[in-house]
């Protein structure tokens, strides 16, 4: 992640490119939520705009195109953000432009500067091509939208802030995260993102869904959903792809809710007034029930709407706005 010196205040935001949260600190994640909290403000007022990235080019480059409902809907919350900070914006078309004709993506970062991007909105399916992107662009930024089960930052971003709406301080709060680990970026920074601001994390899932290092990442593992939701304050439900099922890595879409599927018995189990969070979109009855999803612990419509002030204070760091 490079950086550079921008002074807001009595904070030095050192962040310029964002593609993971792996040395983000705890100070700084503290910071980034008070940002986002007067970006929602913005988002309350009746006119919705503020200049703080106008003469600003932002291109949104999502190369993923495997659930389409989804990508429309991501590129959609990055060019409402952009456009609520008045800057111009660009949805990169990978179907339709020449990356999906052979152009390599040194030819792409490239073009990106012959455009004249300042921020560049990247999702791409290897792991790796923001960070690459990123070394290749001499002047425009990278802003990590998902580079395979690598990293999603901003996913993270919104889902601590939704939290800490809700509870101001999370230190020793506990979150478990239930579902496909494996194949998650959601889950890898999520549990960064929520360790550092002193949270307790565990994992549940099947076997078969669960990374050989988890361990590694400093959070416990239990199999069992219902010990793993005991006494939480969130219950993160991962999304479930229905493909993992094909690959045989769980017997059936089923035998999964049963075991690992968020239902009112299993929200019991949590604390009272605990919060259950999806990044969307959810498959009703697989990974979450609709009692659940539609009930009152649910914040999943709130983590939309956090979704937009996050961006916005992440464009607005990162892009130029707070210098």
């Amino acid at each position: 992640m490079s950086a550079t010196l921008n002074e807001i205040g009595q904070m030095t935001w050192r962040h310029r490119s964002v593609i993971d949260l792996d040395n983000w600190t705890r100070e700084e994640f503290l910071f980034f939520l008070d940002q986002s909290r007067h970006m929602e403000n913005v988002m309350d007022r009746p006119v919705k705009k503020v200049p703080a990235l106008r003469g600003k080019m932002c291109v949104n480059l999502f190369f993923e195109n495997s659930t389409r409902t989804r990508v429309s809907f991501e590129v959609g919350m990055y060019e409402l953000a952009e456009k609520m900070l008045s800057a111009d914006v660009v949805n990169w078309s990978v179907s339709g432009s020449s990356t999906a004709k052979g152009e390599t993506m040194r030819d792409t970062a490239w073009t990106l500067e012959s455009m004249g991007a300042d921020i560049v909105v990247m999702r791409h399916g290897a792991v790796g091509a923001a960070q690459y992107l990123a070394s290749k662009l001499k002047h425009g930024i990278v802003l990590n939208a998902g580079d395979g089960t690598h990293a999603h930052p901003t996913q993270a971003l919104l889902d601590v802030y939704t939290a800490w709406k809700h509870f101001g301080d999370l230190e020793g709060r506990k979150i478990a995260l239930v579902g496909d680990v494996l194949h998650s970026r959601v889950a890898r920074s999520d549990v960064i993102a929520f360790k550092t601001m002193g949270c307790e994390v565990v994992l549940s899932g099947p076997p078969t869904l669960m990374p050989r290092e988890v361990e590694c990442l400093g959070v416990t593992y239990e199999r069992d959903a219902r010990k793993a939701v005991e006494g939480a304050d969130m219950v993160y439900l991962l999304r479930i792809q229905r493909e993992r099922q094909q690959d045989g890595l769980f017997p059936s879409v089923d035998e999964y809710h049963r075991w690992w599927g968020a239902d009112e018995e299993l929200m019991k189990l949590a604390k009272p007034g605990a919060l259950a969070m999806h990044p969307g979109p959810i498959n009703r009855g697989v990974e979450i029930a609709s009692e659940v999803a539609d009930g009152h612990q649910s914040v999943i419509l709130e983590q939309v709407r956090s979704g937009v002030a996050t961006r916005m204070a992440l464009l607005y760091l990162c892009g130029g706005g707070a210098r």
